[in-house]
């Protein structure tokens, strides 16, 4: 039984790689940004976003996380049918994600589960989170003139150093040829890596084989469940956030956690880093052994506390003391004290 609160905050965990879903500006939009832009930083930023987006690309890429590694096979193709993609989980319990357009499938073959979303492409190799204008008053782009090899490829190697103790610092490797990211580290105020993610083998352009966007799985008896988001407006409800300098809320919505359990969930974002604040409500029951505090995985954070009748979460790829300080700015005034 004691492990269950570690189980619980395991899954909010898990929850962060799909917090973004369906949160990004559109593409064109950014692309327009880029375009009115004279900074030299964010039409570099841009780039790399859009090779990770227009390119055709597969390989296989390393996350290192703390004391925990996981690769994945990437297979990226843009043609006649659109953006279409095939993620593939090397380690641990086969998982397989598939996106055309707007719309994704998650595989879990240990469930013979195909779960429908709307879009992701907030992973790796992409870098952005929205907006890329702001990003240059929180960060500071340096480019270094030597160049390194990945997965045999000569990249340059660029950092975004941030001005604050709010967010962390960023060490990437760009293809010279591509402006694809080949290689991302997360720095912290020291400079020392939390973690980094890497590729190990790849293949860019002609090279890209389309045959391996096929899943090999049969999953003609699967169950197919469709996850359906709705959007909230948490301040019109009684919330009141204070927001770190530099990030901005991206979305507000009643997301599933698990099989008859929901949560509220706020993304924030300062064009690099997200923050999810997840608020459920408090069961007695199930709750009572679940401790209050922080933990950290790699570069991710977590702080939980109690508000009134609710749990409230702040987890996110930021310094544990921004998620820390998030969560405890957080009030809550209920609606009906509110209206007196």
């Amino acid at each position: 039984m004691q492990q269950a609160p570690a189980r619980r905050m395991r899954s909010l965990l898990h929850a962060l790689a799909f917090a973004l879903a369906g949160t990004l500006a559109a593409p064109g939009l950014l692309h327009a940004q880029a375009r009115k832009t004279v900074d030299p930083g964010v039409v570099f930023l841009q780039k790399i976003q859009e090779a990770a987006r227009t390119l055709d690309y597969s390989g296989v890429y390393t996350y290192q996380q703390g004391a925990s590694m996981l690769s994945s096979r990437i297979v990226h193709v843009v043609d006649g049918m659109g953006e279409r993609e095939r993620l593939e989980t090397l380690d641990g319990e086969p998982r397989e994600y598939l996106r055309q357009g707007s719309v994704s499938q998650t595989l879990i073959p240990a469930h013979k589960l195909i779960l429908i979303q709307t879009s992701r492409s907030d992973h790796f190799p992409s870098l952005l989170l929205g907006d890329a204008a702001s990003i240059p008053a929180h960060y500071e782009l340096r480019q270094s003139p030597r160049s390194y090899r990945v997965a045999g490829r000569d990249c340059a190697v660029s950092e975004l150093l941030a001005r604050d103790a709010l967010r962390y610092s960023y060490r990437i490797c760009t293809d010279l040829q591509s402006h694809l990211m080949l290689k991302a580290q997360t720095l912290d105020e020291q400079g020392g890596v939390v973690d980094q993610v890497a590729f190990g083998s790849l293949r860019i352009g002609k090279e890209t084989n389309t045959r391996e966007l096929d899943s090999q799985w049969n999953t003609r008896d699967w169950r197919l469940v469709e996850e359906t988001i709705q959007t909230t407006d948490l301040p019109a409800r009684g919330w009141r956030f204070a927001y770190p300098e530099g990030f901005r809320p991206l979305t507000q919505i009643v997301r599933v956690i698990r099989p008859g359990h929901q949560a509220d969930q706020l993304v924030l974002s300062d064009g690099l880093a997200a923050i999810s604040i997840f608020i459920e409500t408090f069961d007695p029951e199930r709750d009572q052994n679940v401790r209050q505090g922080g933990m950290s995985q790699g570069a991710i954070n977590v702080y939980r506390k109690r508000v009134a009748t609710f749990w409230l979460t702040a987890v996110g790829e930021v310094p544990a003391q921004t998620v820390r300080d998030i969560a405890h700015a957080v009030e809550y005034v209920p609606r009906a004290a509110h209206q007196k």
